[in-house]
């Protein structure tokens, strides 16, 4: 297949390029901006690298054409950010994301797997959060992914777009050194030897998917057909603070050798939220393997070799 990848140089489209790689023989192509993502991340990897930008219409009528599918990675995902610039992350998350469906409408891409996100859309609910809930985003960053997700439903209806919204938890894995997410955050912080900085109790919850598992089942999904909206997590919960104790059991310190400070809860972010992934695993399969311990023992190790 003829893969265009969205942000192919972030964390999570080096793992997925790496996959591909080594499960077909795939044609790749990737756009990023190089904002976030590195074209020198993709070293070693079988890839097209293209600069640009997504909400760049022109570009995209120029390479689109010939892809197979479309898997949308790139975005404005940190929350805090869309609460300080909700312009920025509305144009980025929907406004390049319609003029990327655009595209492939006109060029005839037979499938368009787009990242989305489960808790910002659904906002604070009793978890487990699924599929069938009423979304109730509480910032910009939930609410561009929701609208996204109206236009995939719209194009796959009118136009035949095989069209998958695919609702990541929190990724965390190999190749994460950049990320602001939390598994990230803290590694460099432990490496670096500063203490971990925790907003709130560390009694909230969030469910961690090891990034290995997150990229077979988008390409499940790929190949498979399926259309509509799907979670993707581990379908459990971990708060912050058992997600520190297991860090410290991956690294091998003591329980509390790792020096925590709390600080005060900030606005706009769900305390409570895991995914049910009941209608992934039914529809394409989707089985996460890895288990924290093991996943934070990777991330570990690939840490310190950086």
């Amino acid at each position: 297949m003829k893969f265009f990848i969205t942000g192919g140089a972030g964390f999570i489209g080096i793992n997925l390029i790496e996959y591909l790689n080594l499960s077909g023989d795939h044609e790749i192509t990737v756009l990023d901006n190089e904002i976030l993502g590195n074209r020198e991340h993709l070293a070693g990897l079988d890839t097209n690298f293209i600069k640009g930008d997504i909400r760049d219409r022109d570009l995209l009528d120029r390479i689109i054409p010939g892809q197979d599918a479309i898997i949308h990675l790139a975005a404005d995902t940190r929350v805090m950010d869309s609460i300080e610039n909700p312009v920025f992350n509305f144009d980025v998350n929907v406004n390049g994301t319609f003029q990327l469906m655009e595209a492939a409408r006109l060029a005839g891409v037979e499938s368009f797997v787009a990242a989305s996100t489960g808790g910002a859309i659904i906002g604070e609910a009793d978890p487990p959060v699924h599929e069938g809930m009423v979304p109730r985003p509480l910032s910009p960053y939930g609410a561009s992914k929701l609208t996204m997700e109206g236009y995939l439903s719209a194009y796959a209806g009118s136009y035949g777009l095989k069209s998958v919204a695919l609702r990541f938890t929190n990724i965390f894995g190999p190749r994460s050194f950049h990320k602001g997410s939390v598994v990230a955050a803290f590694m460099r912080r432990i490496l670096n030897g500063d203490p971990l900085i925790v907003y709130g109790d560390g009694t909230q919850n969030r469910d961690y998917l090891y990034v290995g598992d997150l990229v077979k089942g988008i390409v499940n999904a790929v190949e498979t057909g399926v259309n509509g909206v799907y979670q993707l997590g581990s379908g459990q919960p971990t708060s912050i603070n058992e997600l520190i104790a297991q860090i410290e059991l991956a690294i091998g310190c003591s329980p509390g050798e790792i020096s925590v400070q709390y600080k005060d809860f900030r606005d706009g972010e769900i305390l409570h939220t895991w995914g049910k992934i009941d209608k992934a695993r039914d529809a394409f399969a989707f089985n996460p393997e890895t288990d924290l311990l093991e996943g934070l023992k990777k991330t570990w190790a690939w840490f310190q070799k950086q």
